[in-house]
């Protein structure tokens, strides 16, 4: 069963190719319009900077001695 399930997930990692892409975005064009599109961009790159500053800011938190307790239990 280990095997059919590997070949399964080869085959279903190719799935998407350029034809489902185009359909895609005519679908998305359809939907949203072409001036709406630039700006649900903008919306999601402000968003992805957002994420990734916090989670720099979560790193900037950390406590040095967090980091000296963690290597003193190994």
């Amino acid at each position: 069963m280990g095997l059919l399930a590997n070949t399964a997930l080869v085959h279903y990692a190719g799935w998407i190719g350029t034809p489902e892409i185009i359909i895609i975005v005519v679908i998305i064009l359809l939907l949203f319009g072409g001036k709406k599109i630039p700006e649900l961009m903008r919306g999601i790159g402000k968003g992805v900077k957002e994420f990734k500053d916090g989670i720099g800011e979560e790193n900037d938190n950390k406590k040095p001695e967090d980091n000296n307790y963690n290597q003193k239990e190994k």
